[in-house]
């Protein structure tokens, strides 16, 4: 008889790839320590083989523990795919759902959003986990995430996605530092010798920039911000001027500020949009969900 590993095994094993560290994947996973350990060593018991190298200071997988893993995060998608198989045959929107959110969204969509998902739909239990896109789209890859709420363009994978409104650009600055450009902004009068962006790693500093027409622009290194509240403050305290979406400006980020925001000329804006892995079960599931967003926006 042969003994395959379980589906709690690989868990723990993709949680240690992820977490790099036992402690912190024990975590990840609502067990303790030692039971996760205790896990993993059964697992290459029955395997045969080492999969992690283990020392005080470092957790290292061996050249096959990664190709394991490799495949492990492949079993756990497709034991998630067939869980959706019986989540999409009931009520809509019921049971257990993963959603990823990037930060530049879900502090300004989110509150808009939550009280009418559940007005609507009580038995929908939903987890959130609120992450930079590139982080978000590879947990929605190894199957982490249900689906993941995200501005485009964006490369996030083999997904489908539904686009849910444009989201425009808004010039920001303090009234002080710049001659009111009523009612609108030209893009190219943008200068990047005062322009503050976000850190990289936020797609919303790419976006801006390609939207607005100028990805040659350049903000000062030495002033970057890691949110857009951040941004904000920035510019009241006369750094600069930066860019910031409608999103946040309907939401308030601007209030008591004093500062002066104006849309920029042409198309300048961003495409928010929700995403899921191509060939779920769970599609119709998901394009009802970007159907209510896109509502509560």
């Amino acid at each position: 008889m042969t003994f395959l590993p379980t589906l709690k095994q690989l868990q723990y094993l993709t949680a240690l790839h992820i977490h790099g560290h036992f402690g912190h994947a024990a975590e990840a996973c609502f067990v303790t320590q030692s039971t996760l350990s205790a896990g993993l060593r059964e697992l290459e018991t029955l395997l045969g083989v080492q999969l992690v190298e283990r020392n005080r200071r470092v957790v290292r997988f061996t050249p096959l523990g990664e190709r394991v893993v490799a495949k492990a995060y492949d079993v756990l998608r497709e034991a998630d795919a067939l869980a959706g198989l019986t989540r999409a045959a009931g009520k809509p929107l019921s049971g257990e759902l993963r959603l990823g959110v990037i930060p530049t969204i879900a502090p300004y969509l989110l509150p808009r959003v939550l009280p009418r998902l559940r007005q609507r739909y009580p038995e929908l239990k939903l987890y959130l986990r609120e992450a930079m896109s590139h982080v978000v789209c590879e947990a929605l890859a190894r199957g982490q995430l249900d689906a993941v709420l995200l501005a485009l363009p964006w490369d996030c994978g083999t997904v489908e996605s539904k686009a849910l409104f444009e989201d425009p650009f808004y010039l920001v600055f303090h009234p002080d530092d710049r001659r009111d450009p009523t009612p609108s902004v030209a893009p190219d009068s943008i200068s990047d010798s005062d322009l503050l962006l976000l850190e990289d790693g936020h797609c919303l500093k790419d976006q801006a920039l390609a939207a607005c027409g100028r990805p040659e622009l350049r903000a000062d290194p030495g002033h970057r911000g890691t949110s857009l509240v951040t941004l904000v403050q920035m510019v009241a305290g006369r750094l600069g001027q930066t860019l910031v979406p409608k999103m946040a400006i309907d939401d308030g980020i601007l209030e008591g500020s004093g500062l002066v925001a104006r849309p920029l000329e042409g198309d300048a804006a961003r495409t928010i949009a929700l995403a899921w892995r191509s060939g779920s079960p769970r599609a119709e599931e998901f394009a009802l969900l970007g159907e209510i967003l896109g509502e509560a926006a």
